[in-house]
């Protein structure tokens, strides 16, 4: 990750900086929130998305420091809402705000920051953008609904499961990418390759994250291995294992997941280690991740196309 910031390090930093200057408010209870969160120790890596997508096409202006703290500001308000949603306690290795604070707060911050990405929009002036981010945190909104449609329900097909995670995590990814060429002016081959390559790191993204629910290390996750059972969530690894398991797993399976049995969890992951569910779900993040860098291949050579070819291939590679 060094190599992939060390072409926007200043940038980077005058994200931050922003981020926490429009967490202002006057209600106590909203700032507390919003640090709390924001300073989590998460990735930042849509945010330099956006950075690495405008400096890839050349652009000299400040806007692409606005617009990388508004998907972060997005991105913020959907986890506050998620983890109201899932009923999650631990998060980044930290309670969650709703563990610390109720869900009633963590709604309402989640809108405020939310609302607060919208205002820096309008102030930012880009009408193409505020089309964009409008788009995006409708599909995001579905992509949820979704999500909540398919809980404890064992027969969610791999296309309906691929539908919710392009609508609930790779359409932001996509904003990034697609805003920074936006920004820059870039060409609409050039628009159209980054918003490519954002669905696609997105997608892959996703996959390994679900497949880090069934083999990661709660200590490095930052989060309860095994939470998509307890929330009944049908992620790609379950979906193939139901696809090549035993009728004795089936029946195991679909019952921890109608009845979101964490109990059942280690023989749930038991299942899905033996009946090739993990590798299964990360060739199919392998094969994201080479559809993303594909469409980088659109761009000139520059040090931050390198860096989001470096970014790619680390997502396949991460433990949390």
């Amino acid at each position: 990750m060094k190599e992939v910031t060390a072409t926007i390090q200043s940038d980077m930093d005058a994200v931050n900086r922003l981020i926490l200057e429009q967490l202002h408010s006057d209600v106590a209870l909203v700032e507390n929130i919003g640090h709390y969160i924001v300073e989590s120790g998460g990735k930042r890596l849509r945010p330099q998305l956006v950075l690495l997508a405008a400096k890839s096409l050349g652009y000299q202006g400040d806007s692409h420091i606005q617009f990388a703290a508004i998907i972060e500001f997005i991105h913020t308000a959907t986890l506050l809402h998620d983890d109201v949603v899932d009923v999650s306690s631990l998060r980044r290795g930290r309670p969650t705000a709703n563990a610390q604070w109720g869900n009633a707060p963590s709604v309402l911050v989640g809108d405020f920051v939310y609302s607060r990405a919208f205002q820096m929009m309008v102030r930012l002036g880009e009408p193409a953008i505020l089309s964009l981010m409008a788009d995006t945190t409708n599909r995001i909104a579905e992509g949820e609904v979704l999500q909540l449609v398919h809980a404890g329900e064992p027969d969610t097909t791999e296309a309906a499961y691929r539908e919710v995670i392009e609508r609930k995590t790779a359409v932001l990814f996509q904003a990034a990418t697609l805003g920074g060429a936006i920004l820059a002016g870039g060409s609409p081959a050039q628009q159209q390759a980054l918003a490519d390559y954002g669905m696609a790191l997105g997608n892959a993204f996703q996959l390994i994250d679900d497949a880090l629910d069934y083999a990661g290390d709660s200590a490095v996750l930052g989060k309860q291995v095994g939470d998509d059972i307890a929330e009944g969530k049908m992620t790609l690894p379950l979906i193939h294992t139901l696809q090549h398991c035993r009728p004795d797993e089936r029946d195991m399976i679909q019952r921890a997941i109608r009845e979101r049995d964490r109990s059942l969890g280690d023989a749930v992951m038991t299942a899905v280690r033996n009946h090739t569910g993990l590798a299964y779900t990360r060739a199919q993040a392998a094969l994201a991740s080479e559809s993303a860098l594909q469409s980088l291949q659109a761009l000139p050579p520059s040090p931050q196309r390198t860096a989001m070819e470096t970014l790619t291939r680390l997502a396949l590679e991460r433990d949390h």
